[in-house]
């Protein structure tokens, strides 16, 4: 298959007809790949097996709107040279592009067929959905970030996080080893993919079998082979996405409820969220917390929104503040390089990035270019949905969050 797509050029007739011809079926192995991402996270329950997060039948927060012209608006883009955000929309494969200022929608644009009722995956997003619901959590007294990860689920006593607090996973300072390559169906993240029900197993190079095990059934089967640790708990941040299902796996066992039941009765019914949202699922039903997350453009905003807002949602506290200003201002400084080259003066606490430490902006962030971006001292959110041809691209992350910047010195933020 030949490159993706931009929005401003022919659409591939991908899944088109009835049925597609064979040419343009999503293949199962690389469902998330260009160019089929452009089609396929939008139609994610279409790919995977998926479980919803109910809204609920309560009234929808709406978000007030005051538009504005912000297309035109220009900056300096990565390497030189001049782009305006509608160059930028066009160039790094948007899907939806939200800004929101002071409460009120300013901009708000749908492309590649995406619409307003549209379920967009979020990737690593999802992350910090399961943070603020963990936050939730946390202020009801049923996870406390200093006890031992083994304390919540003692069968990892036999694994490398023996010995980690739950602190250590929501920083992702852990020593555990989890190769994070994206590329290799048999990396740890790669793996994964396998296991969470995304990809089948792929055919063994060497035309052999593979040997028993693996590719272990599910998630917390995966989990519990992970007895490699490279360095003492607390002493180095390093970005593993396994982290984020310990995390969700504790908040499971603590309520006794699955992790959409969770969020959807901690978050999305109290936030007035105008729809259900949905979780990909593996085969023992459980959710994936690190990146299998799907909502609308809106109500991803509404998540920005809460954040600037300090943890109040539709006129209710839904997150403890004191968690919003932990997300915010926690005590946390330990970074890598990857992260010191996108964000040089920022660091990462509980699941969100930490854009500069002495600004109030927290970044949620997934592969394939999905960000929701919570300035306080501005008041602004942006959330921009994307589905880039590479997993990660630098040239367009910073590129993003320049021309947010731009809009909001246009807007007099």
């Amino acid at each position: 298959m030949g490159p993706s797509y931009r929005n401003s050029e022919p659409r591939l007739p991908i899944m088109e007809g009835s049925p597609p011809p064979p040419e343009w079926r999503v293949p199962k192995s690389d469902w998330d790949r260009p160019p089929w991402n452009r089609w396929t996270f939008q139609h994610v329950s279409e790919m995977v097996p998926t479980a919803p997060v109910p809204r609920g039948d309560g009234p929808v927060a709406e978000i007030p709107r005051n538009e504005r012209d912000i297309e035109g608006v220009a900056f300096e883009a990565v390497g030189g040279g001049t782009m305006t955000i509608a160059e930028l929309l066009d160039a790094s494969y948007t899907d939806g592009f939200l800004v929101a200022h002071r409460g009120e929608i300013v901009h708000e644009s749908y492309w590649n067929s995406m619409e307003p009722s549209t379920l967009h995956l979020s990737q690593s997003v999802s992350k910090s959905v399961v943070s603020l619901a963990a936050g939730v959590l946390i202020g009801e007294g049923l996870l406390d970030p200093m006890q031992p990860v083994t304390f919540y689920l003692p069968e990892l006593d036999a694994t490398a996080w023996k010995g980690a607090l739950l602190r250590h996973v929501l920083d992702m300072t852990t020593g555990v080893y989890f190769g994070e390559d994206y590329t290799d169906p048999t990396s740890e993240i790669g793996k994964l993919d396998i296991v969470a029900g995304w990809k089948p197993v792929p055919p063994h190079p060497d035309g052999g079998e593979w040997p028993e095990g693996t590719f272990p059934d599910c998630i917390w089967d995966q989990l519990q082979n992970l007895d490699r640790a490279d360095w003492e708990h607390g002493s180095r941040f390093e970005y593993r996405s396994i982290e984020t299902d310990v995390l969700a796996h504790a908040m499971e066992r603590v309520t006794g409820q699955r992790l959409p039941e969770i969020v959807s009765t901690r978050l999305w019914q109290r936030m007035g969220m105008e729809a259900d949202a949905r979780y990909t699922v593996d085969a023992a039903g459980y959710a994936l917390a690190c990146g299998g997350f799907n909502a609308t453009l809106r109500d991803y905003a509404r998540i920005g929104l809460l954040l600037v807002n300090g943890g109040r949602a539709a006129g209710t506290q839904v997150v403890p503040e004191a968690w919003i200003e932990d997300i915010f201002s926690g005590d946390h400084g330990l970074f890598n390089d990857y992260g010191r080259h996108n964000h040089p003066n920022g660091q990462y606490r509980n699941q969100f990035w930490i854009e500069d430490r002495d600004r109030q902006t927290v970044l949620a962030k997934g592969i394939f270019g999905q960000l929701i971006l919570a300035d306080r001292e501005a008041d602004l959110v942006a959330v921009k949905l994307s589905s880039w041809p590479d997993f990660l691209s630098p040239e367009f992350d910073q590129n993003t969050r320049r021309g947010i910047r731009a809009v909001q010195a246009a807007l007099g933020g």
